[in-house]
């Protein structure tokens, strides 16, 4: 980390979002307002998704934002789980409602009844949807893009016939998110199946993957939920199956939301500000004219044309022409995180060539104009599996196997602390129980992130009460 992401992380965050002209704050509590750029983040995670919905023939759906009362408590344990974050619509001007409707948290319920109505035979199954919409969680603590009242994501739900098909599908959308994260957003991720006390309400089994911020702290960069029966039965999604019996589907949902976008600042951000992968990045390749160009409008000219050709190779070019020095304008590239930076001046137009600075490198070259096109091509390529790789070997130098007992952890978080290093994500051993995740939790304020696929090792005892370990499981605090 930088020092001032050492000395105080989340206020180098805030500035960094703030200089970068992401968002603004709203007037109404929790909530921001996307500005061009933030909002361009998500397009591009948008259309990156869709691209893999399109290969499963999954389409794109919209339901209403309102859900009835009667709806969320049709499933006890889903309503139970959101109650504490719900907001709800009661009356319309002076009139009181019959019923009250909830501003959606998720969209399970309504969903659940779409697929009532829409599903009578096997032969109308799979069915599967996706939908990108907003939705409303009533945080008492928020954090721009990271946490907040509204937000937005992309919610994906299915019914299959049977257990094995709707399996495959929950990990088929797990799958889905982890290369989209790792491949276009350059974060890599750790897969894993969420504790019980971790996992969404009114599932059978929660899926996730976990990305490690640059403080150490964990964020559930996305989840897939296997639902069983559960939502089937509450809302009587029967099918006539191959035996011409009546049973009930199998279901899933999958989401990703906004937070995607606060997990790519905080893992590549430095002392600068951002620091976006070319795939997402908004303005990829910034062309300044440098000198007294003004004076000489060859250099304009042969920037523009530049400009051009890149643009017709699919890449997202822009000129700054305003009147700031050069000095300025390096600065706010540096801060919107842009990740190619081409200066060009008098000299460069007689010489035939370009300075290039790459944003996450010191230093800069000076390049040929001819065939200069697939040399950004490569060069922004190279950095966006250079962001990879630079974020797993933190990943790597800020994961602890060797920690076995609750007094160990204590030691270590008190031992980074001293020495102004983050604690990391840990890896331990489990019993199962709840109350153990509980002490932990109470003591430290480290959580179950999730139950790794793979784990690099597998833990024997529980760090709590020394008993056998029925799991291996990543702790770490997060947000």
């Amino acid at each position: 980390m930088t020092e001032l992401q050492k000395e105080d992380f989340s206020k180098w965050y805030l500035q960094t979002i703030q200089k970068a002209d992401l968002m603004d704050y709203s007037p109404v509590r929790g909530c921001i307002v996307f500005k061009p750029d933030g909002f361009e983040l998500w397009e591009h995670i948008q259309e990156d998704f869709n691209k893999w919905l399109r290969t499963q023939d999954i389409r794109n759906v919209y339901f209403p934002m309102l859900i009835p009362k009667h709806f969320l408590e049709k499933e006890e344990e889903h309503v139970e789980g959101f109650a504490p974050e719900l907001p709800w619509l009661t009356k319309v001007g002076d009139e009181e409602l019959e019923e009250p409707y909830a501003l959606r948290p998720t969209s399970e319920t309504l969903i659940g009844d779409a697929f009532s109505n829409w599903v009578n035979s096997y032969r109308d199954l799979p069915l599967e949807i996706n939908q990108w919409a907003n939705v409303f969680r009533w945080e008492k603590k928020t954090m721009p893009f990271l946490r907040t009242s509204e937000f937005l994501w992309q919610e994906g739900h299915t019914a299959h016939e049977n257990e094995e098909n709707a399996r495959e599908r929950t990990m088929s959308a797990l799958e889905a998110y982890a290369d989209l994260i790792e491949n276009t957003l350059a974060i890599p991720v750790y897969r894993g199946q969420k504790t019980p006390s971790e996992r969404f309400a009114g599932a059978v089994d929660t899926y996730s993957v976990e990305a490690m911020m640059r403080d150490g702290k964990a964020v559930q960069a996305g989840t897939s939920h296997y639902l069983g029966q559960n939502f089937a039965e509450a809302f009587d999604i029967k099918f006539l199956n191959r035996n011409n019996e009546h049973e009930h589907v199998y279901t899933t949902s999958w989401g990703i939301s906004t937070r995607l976008i606060g997990s790519l600042i905080m893992v590549h951000g430095d002392e600068q500000g951002l620091v976006l992968p070319p795939k997402v990045a908004p303005t990829q390749v910034i062309l300044i004219p440098v000198g007294p160009w003004q004076k000489n409008p060859a250099i304009l000219d042969r920037l523009k044309e530049l400009k051009a050709s890149l643009t017709e190779k699919g890449l997202r070019v822009r000129i700054d022409e305003t009147d700031n020095t050069p000095g300025f304008k390096f600065n706010e590239w540096e801060l919107k995180g842009a990740p190619l930076r081409i200066e060009f001046g008098p000299r460069d137009l007689e010489n035939n060539q370009v300075v290039v600075k790459m944003r996450d490198l010191d230093e800069k070259v000076s390049v040929s104009l001819d065939g200069i096109e697939g040399y950004i091509e490569e060069q922004l390529d190279v950095m966006q599996k250079r962001l990879y790789e630079s974020a797993l070997v933190r990943y790597k130098e800020n994961e602890h196997y060797d920690i076995d007992t609750l007094d160990e952890l204590k030691a270590h978080i008190a031992k980074s602390k001293e020495a102004g290093e983050v604690p990391g994500f840990i890896l331990i051993g489990w019993d199962g129980t709840e109350e153990t995740e509980a002490k932990i939790k109470e003591e430290t304020g480290f959580t179950t992130r999730n139950i790794p696929f793979s784990p690099p090792v597998e833990k024997k005892v529980d760090i709590v009460n020394g008993k056998p370990a029925k799991h291996t499981v990543w702790i770490a605090r997060a947000y």
